[in-house]
């Protein structure tokens, strides 16, 4: 994705929290443009996500998942797909909640679609 920039377009029911924009250093949930790592659930946005990168991931940054009680967990991992030590979320598989990595774009799409669907998906968006 050479800084090119993609508008989604989905039905929603108003009031979601959707990824309407994406592009370097960036995504647009709904309107809002946010320049730092976001957790997307249907109801809100949460900032307070502490890793920086794909590489920051540790072990403490997945329980917080669990609260949503999601079906599923989508993280972004950037702009390519990166896979992290399975050991870092087992609280999730052992909760059995389902966890995908994919690029960012990816990431943003398939939880449009998901939310959508009216799935319990949450997704964990690294840039």
């Amino acid at each position: 994705s050479n800084g090119v920039v993609l508008k989604l377009q989905l039905s929603n029911t108003p009031g979601q929290k959707v990824f309407s924009e994406h592009g370097p250093g960036y995504v647009i949930v709904s309107g809002q443009r946010y320049q730092q790592p976001v957790v997307v659930t249907a109801q809100q946005v949460l900032t307070d996500w502490q890793p920086e990168n794909f590489a920051a991931l540790e072990e403490s940054h997945f329980p917080s998942f669990l609260s949503f009680q999601p079906e599923v967990v989508l993280i972004g991992t950037g702009e390519r797909q990166q896979f992290p030590h399975p050991r870092l979320y087992r609280q999730l598989i052992e909760a059995n909640i389902g966890v995908e990595f994919m690029d960012t774009a990816a990431a943003c799409r398939t939880y449009d679609i998901l939310v959508s669907e009216d799935r319990k998906v949450v997704a964990a968006i690294l840039l």
